[in-house]
């Protein structure tokens, strides 16, 4: 009973600590966020959005010691993920990671006290390694998105070329009728790069920098291509939408395989176990019955 009281004892106090650095310290980086839009708060899931006030004890330390490859990485993580800058940028991710890190610190230390350190080095663990997890999960769930949205865009893109149109004013109409995906924004991105007057084949190569999606960047490289060599724009384009199309066709058909295969697990662990119950539940009982 001692044992326990302690530990929740222990619980609120960090509870309460946190409420007071959360209230304290928090007001630099809510003035950030108020400048961004409702959408872009969204994006945010809410344990991120609880620590992000914390964040500001850390970002000097971020900003004057040298964690060049770790920003580096950071930065083309969330390029990925698609944040912009004034969203998240790298100091304040690894400002992010640090005040996760301090969060675990805490648990571990209430853990000590109160006897359960099992249960709170567990949770230490999964609170210091969330973040990144965080992130790679928007990272990949992007990356499915565009790899699902290219055989339409191209296919688009291939007819409004074929029938003379030029390359730009075919991606602004067919970005203007499209519903908002990760595939039209890093495209509308790309657009306005263009429109500000970069140039068509540094925009495209960013793109496929800052996206880093396999099937995007080869069509990116074969549209670069077309451009350097002279060769038909169009052609290009079909040629990548039939085989993104056939590549996500065989992508689906090996997910389609594959599901009879994971299926079993949950069946086994979960069902089988209940229609055995169900089955043989009343039989057993009714065999105890016999022998009492």
């Amino acid at each position: 009973m001692d044992t326990l009281l302690t530990f929740a004892a222990a619980v609120f106090s960090g509870i309460a600590a946190g409420c007071f650095f959360y209230i304290a310290l928090g007001a630099a980086f809510n003035a950030k966020l108020e400048t961004a839009d409702t959408e872009n708060k969204n994006k945010f899931p809410l344990l991120i959005r609880i620590m992000l006030p914390l964040c500001g004890l850390f970002r000097n330390m971020v900003k004057k010691n040298d964690f060049t490859t770790w920003k580096k990485s950071s930065s083309a993580n969330l390029k990925m993920a698609g944040f912009a800058e004034d969203e998240m940028n790298c100091e304040d991710y690894i400002s992010l990671r640090f005040a996760f890190f301090l969060l675990a610190t805490l648990i571990i230390f209430i853990g000590a006290l109160s006897g359960r350190m099992m249960i709170t080095l567990i949770m230490a663990i999964l609170l210091a390694v969330y973040p990144e997890v965080w992130l790679k999960a928007i990272i990949k769930r992007r990356h499915t998105e565009i790899m699902k949205a290219l055989p339409n865009v191209l296919d688009l893109l291939t007819l409004s070329v074929e029938s003379g149109r030029d390359l730009i004013s075919s991606l602004r109409d067919i970005l203007a009728r499209r519903k908002p995906d990760a595939l039209g924004e890093e495209l509308t991105r790309t657009f306005h790069e263009i429109q500000l007057g970069r140039k068509r084949v540094e925009a495209l190569r960013s793109l496929a920098d800052r996206v880093r999606q396999v099937d995007l960047t080869a069509t990116v490289n074969a549209i670069i291509q077309a451009e350097e060599l002279g060769v038909s724009i169009g052609k290009q384009l079909r040629i990548q939408s039939d085989s993104q199309r056939a590549k996500r066709f065989s992508l689906a058909e090996k997910l389609a395989n594959e599901a009879a295969v994971k299926i079993i697990i949950p069946v086994v662990i979960f069902i089988l176990p209940a229609v055995f119950i169900i089955l043989l539940g009343p039989l057993a009982i009714q065999t105890l019955r016999m022998f009492n």
